[in-house]
């Protein structure tokens, strides 16, 4: 299976998220990276839409459901929104939607900062394997993996996409 390019996926999620604002008379959104992956396609996607909103990032670990099987990762950092949440419109951004159990912690993060008006969900990927029903608004390629393979983004520039088999 070859992988789309990642460049291409943000100029068209910039086009089709620019519409799905506009549909619902959003003019000034507040843009939110789930670390790290989805920073970096966040921080590709406001420039490829030439916006110099600031963006806020969120570290959901503390807020998975699996923390206490899996522990605290290394590199766990501090949330960071420079901006208030409670009645604002937000663009929530992740690189990849596998279970849905990280947009799910991210949501539950968001709601302790504030009632947001509305949540638009921009992914990179959709593996279409969602435990949760949940779905993004915006989405730049959905894919359907064999149980042994994972995507792997790197980045933050350029982003690039890595599928690997984890049977080898």
């Amino acid at each position: 299976m070859s992988l789309p390019n990642p460049a291409e996926l943000i100029r068209q999620m910039a086009i089709d998220l620019n519409a799905h604002l506009s549909q619902r008379g959003i003019s000034e959104p507040r843009f939110i990276g789930i670390r790290t992956g989805g920073v970096w396609v966040a921080q590709a996607l406001l420039e490829a839409l030439g916006s110099d909103s600031p963006l806020g990032t969120l570290d959901v670990s503390f807020y998975r459901d699996d923390f206490s099987q899996n522990g605290l990762h290394p590199q766990v950092r501090p949330s960071e929104l420079p901006f208030e949440i409670e009645g604002q419109h937000l663009v929530l951004i992740d690189d990849v939607l596998m279970s849905g159990r990280t947009i799910r912690a991210a949501l539950n993060e968001l709601f302790d900062y504030g009632r947001p008006a509305s949540v638009t969900l921009v992914c990179l990927l959709d593996l279409n394997a969602g435990e949760l029903p949940i779905r993004p608004n915006v989405v730049g390629a959905t894919l359907s993996l064999a149980a042994t393979e994972r995507v792997k983004l790197s980045g933050p520039t350029p982003l690039q996409l890595e599928l690997q088999d984890l049977a080898l």
